[in-house]
């Protein structure tokens, strides 16, 4: 191809990504993951990332022993440290050949793995242009060890990635309804139209919830929210509730039975701000059903 003429680029598909790894929630992963690449009718990557601060692809113990009569220590730890990396590689490998077995059972005819060598949220960051969806477990396998509730780099991914993040329990349940945490910014706005585009969840009840006074400019932000949607047989319900962020909400799915709760990350607003600190832990700490983060 000339200059004048440049070669066309080809456009990779977008993919639902689930980030595998060894904890309890893993096999909620997989089977969210199906549902989701199903429904949204995109195929599924599955992802395993070998943490490059537990496990450095190479190890340099230069200076960290000091004396040069200690030099074949030295080796013998670097050995070490070699052959623990090479056993979590295999490791990695056997999670994505059961993940791979587990969403074909679900349904889906071929899986893409990949295992790569990285901290997650850099990981996810690079793979955004062929994404549409992540999947990962609320409680991760390195808080699992370390003994909290919630996965530790959850709050790093979502700060980092600009792709929506579906966070999962232990447990899966198919999705049958939805709920929006509304708050009438250009942001959320931006999240009614990635739901009107998004075919899962036309096919499910969706609720508007809006935390604050009812008031007349409330009320028509949630109208114009529900026409922007414009799907017809869409059942689509609006709600204005005054109280706290978090337990309006927590309070509002649990009196409808709602399977997941959907929030735009970070900003000014009182919803989108809760996201950030101790409310983000507490939000995610006290969520027994799937959250989707959009950014």
């Amino acid at each position: 191809m000339t200059a004048e003429n440049p070669e066309p680029q080809v456009q990779k598909p977008l993919h639902v990504v689930a980030c595998i790894d060894g904890s309890e929630a893993a096999l909620a992963v997989c089977d969210y993951s199906a549902w989701a690449s199903r429904h949204m009718e995109v195929p599924l990557m599955l992802l395993h990332v070998l943490d490059e601060e537990k496990y450095p692809a190479k190890t340099d113990m230069s200076g960290s022993i000091g004396l040069g009569s200690r030099e074949q220590l030295q080796e013998e730890l670097v050995s070490l440290d070699q052959e623990r990396s090479k056993l979590a590689l295999k490791h990695g490998h056997l999670l994505l050949d059961q993940a791979e077995k587990r969403v074909m059972a679900a349904g889906i005819e071929k899986a893409t793995k990949r295992q790569r060598h990285d901290e997650l949220a850099s990981s996810l960051v690079e793979l955004e242009p062929e994404s549409r969806l992540f999947v990962m477990g609320l409680h991760g396998e390195s808080s699992a060890a370390a003994g909290r509730h919630v996965g530790s780099q959850l709050e790093t991914v979502i700060r980092s990635v600009h792709r929506p993040v579906l966070l999962v329990p232990d447990q899966f349940q198919a999705p049958r309804s939805a709920m929006l945490a509304f708050d009438g910014s250009p942001t959320a706005f931006r999240s009614i139209e990635l739901l009107a585009g998004t075919p899962v969840f036309k096919r499910m009840p969706l609720h508007l919830v809006m935390v604050g006074s009812e008031t007349g400019k409330h009320r028509v932000q949630l109208e114009r929210a529900k026409e922007a949607l414009n799907t017809p047989g869409m059942e689509v319900h609006l709600a204005i509730r005054e109280g706290d962020v978090e337990k309006t909400l927590h309070a509002y799915q649990e009196e409808h039975d709602i399977d997941v709760l959907i929030m735009g990350a970070y900003g000014h607003s009182r919803i989108r701000r809760f996201l950030v600190g101790s409310t983000t832990t507490k939000m995610l700490e006290t969520a027994k059903k799937p959250l989707v983060i959009l950014r």
